[in-house]
């Protein structure tokens, strides 16, 4: 499955991680699983909630998350996924990001921003129950804008 997202909320998602440096961003991505993929329509910039070693840490906190359900609900739109950033090193998902993942099924988005720059932007799907679970690459498409092709998709009453 391909995640899917409009050039302006990945350059957002990529500043968030540049305006962060040198701590980690995140944040959460909001849209639909349409037939051709998860389809990212909205981002919400969370702050990062961890206590301590923001520099290679993050954590979304529960008001954030009570936060993105509302404002997607309203948006006729679910919870599709999570974006972080990872400071002077890869865009790949770490020991850590695996052991703190736990929404299987959804997208996670990691940027490198290397000396306050962004760099590259992986995607990655979480797969497999709990004691089994692990990332698997997801591509990626960017697209300047996209019709939509949600209706009849998703919640009813939208």
């Amino acid at each position: 499955m391909a995640l899917i997202i409009q050039r302006a909320l990945l350059e957002q998602l990529r500043q968030h991680g540049e305006q962060a440096y040198p701590q980690e961003a995140c944040g959460i991505l909001l849209g639909v699983i349409a037939e051709d993929g998860i389809r990212v329509q909205s981002i919400m910039r969370c702050d990062n909630a961890c206590s301590d070693l923001k520099h290679n840490r993050y954590q979304i906190g529960p008001a954030d998350l009570f936060r993105a359900q509302r404002e997607a609900r309203t948006q006729c739109q679910d919870i599709v996924g999570f974006y972080h950033s990872h400071p002077d090193q890869p865009a790949r998902w770490s020991l850590t990001d695996l052991a703190e993942a736990y929404w299987t099924g959804y997208a996670y988005v990691i940027t490198s921003v290397e000396k306050g720059k962004a760099a590259a932007t992986n995607a990655f799907l979480l797969s497999g129950e709990e004691q089994y679970k692990h990332f698997e690459d997801e591509s990626m498409i960017v697209a300047e804008d996209f019709e939509d092709k949600t209706a009849g998709l998703g919640r009813e009453r939208c």
